[in-house]
């Protein structure tokens, strides 16, 4: 397998409303994190930070320009490997333990990122999959549902939709009905634990208060964005299996 340059590790796309779609193009599409950086008057905000393979501010001039707040969607591994090298940072409660503690356990590495299948290049340097943990990353904020995150003229409510993990929070801007809503919900494969109940249970509740939740666009943790009519036919088809 060949092994990708740090310049090319990211690659960026500008969307409207001043959201920056930023991914790692070389780690396959079930396990790619999307990362979104959000302009503000005052900062900007950034969801969820990758892998951590490569460092996100040196390569992404836009995230050294300006104070920026980097939220996590959630704690596995893919959404916050460059949480470390923000210096405001912000988690659900359920999960700062995780962010101030990661290990290949809690974050999910040890069952993801024991060989390197989930890689088409791979990262820089001297590399190898089972020394990768990633780096603790203490939160300043704790993002219970109802927070509001504020850029200055941009204002996010903060919606506490477990199932997927305990603390998994979306984002969403009435304003525009924009919706970022981490690993909850986006347009491929989603992830949960049909042996564990009660995850079960919180998973189809987190669903259920999609389904009235004006929205003209959603930005999910993985694969590309989509539309309402899309995230409640995803929805509806969760709940018609599960929601027993």
């Amino acid at each position: 397998m060949k092994i990708a340059t740090p310049e090319t590790w990211y690659q960026t796309r500008s969307l409207n409303d001043g959201i920056t779609w930023i991914f790692e193009p070389f780690i396959k599409d079930y396990y790619r994190c999307n990362i979104w950086h959000v302009r503000g008057r005052d900062r900007d905000l950034l969801i969820d930070s990758g892998m951590g393979v490569v460092s996100l501010r040196e390569q992404v001039a836009q995230l050294s320009e300006r104070p920026v707040l980097a939220v996590a969607s959630h704690t596995h591994f893919d959404h916050i490997g460059t949480h470390h090298e923000f210096a405001d940072r912000a988690v659900h409660p359920a999960e700062a333990e995780i962010l101030a503690r990661p290990t290949r356990d809690n974050t999910a590495a040890d069952y993801y990122v024991a060989d390197n299948s989930i890689f088409t290049a791979l990262p820089p340097g001297d590399w190898q999959p089972l020394r990768y943990e990633v780096t603790a990353a203490p939160a300043q904020t704790l993002l219970n549902e109802g927070s509001i995150v504020d850029t200055g003229d941009r204002s996010f409510e903060v919606f506490h939709l477990p199932g997927h993990s305990d603390g998994s929070i979306a984002l969403y801007e009435r304003a525009t009905e924009t919706l970022f809503s981490g690993d909850v919900i986006y347009d491929g494969e989603l992830a949960y634990d049909t042996d564990n109940a009660d995850e079960m249970r919180l998973y189809v509740a987190s669903m259920k208060r999609l389904l009235d939740l004006p929205v003209r666009i959603v930005h999910g943790g993985h694969y590309p964005s989509f539309g309402q009519d899309r995230m409640l036919a995803i929805a509806r088809a969760f709940l018609a299996e599960f929601d027993r």
